[in-house]
């Protein structure tokens, strides 16, 4: 059998990103979210709650990790986010190798949202960047329950600026509304078929 193409799928928050990888898999492609595989591992009897209990057994509860208990131990030393993404970061890729092992499809997609920040384009044959304007961008997060202007800020500092998204990747989603960006997908699903 041929190797599936694996399409990475990003986009600042705000932007469709989610939305549009539930359109990727009614399309029937096999659909690997990032946030999804930490979430397991996060869970009880996942595969990070022992080891993270080594670094912080404050932040497990109930034989799962609670990720304010852990957010608010790395905030108190920000070197320790390396020594958390040293145990989690071979953890998901070991979950990411299994769903790609066990799918059946033609295009592997793989949803993750700091894709550029951690290098994940290396492994990838693609990426396809979901956009808007910054306008319906800010809108989106706004609309979110508990969401400040300040936490949209703080959360737009740390992702890849949404221009510079663009500019790299293969394929860019315009997510302004839900018929544009199905078309959008469909055409991005038929451009790879076509190679």
């Amino acid at each position: 059998m041929k190797q599936p193409f694996l399409l990475g799928l990003t986009g600042s928050i705000g932007m469709g990103k989610s939305t549009t990888a539930e359109m990727f898999a009614d399309l029937g492609l096999a659909v690997w979210d990032a946030d999804a595989a930490v979430h397991r591992l996060y869970a009880r009897g996942g595969a990070a709650v022992a080891p993270v209990a080594e670094l912080c057994a404050d932040a497990v509860v109930d034989r799962a990790i609670d990720r304010a208990r852990l957010k608010d131990w790395i905030a108190d030393e920000p070197g320790r986010l390396k020594e958390l993404e040293a145990i989690v970061h071979p953890l998901v890729a070991k979950d990411r190798q299994a769903f790609i092992e066990s799918a059946e499809s033609d295009i592997i997609v793989f949803d993750i949202p700091l894709l550029y920040e951690t290098g994940a384009e290396n492994w990838l044959d693609a990426v396809a960047v979901v956009s808007a304007p910054a306008s319906v961008q800010k809108e989106r997060v706004m609309a979110r329950s508990g969401m400040t202007e300040e936490m949209f800020e703080t959360i737009l500092n740390r992702q890849m600026p949404d221009e510079e998204k663009r500019n790299r990747a293969d394929f860019v989603i315009e997510a302004v509304t839900l018929d544009g960006a199905r078309a959008a997908v469909q055409d991005v699903v038929e451009q790879i078929r076509k190679t």
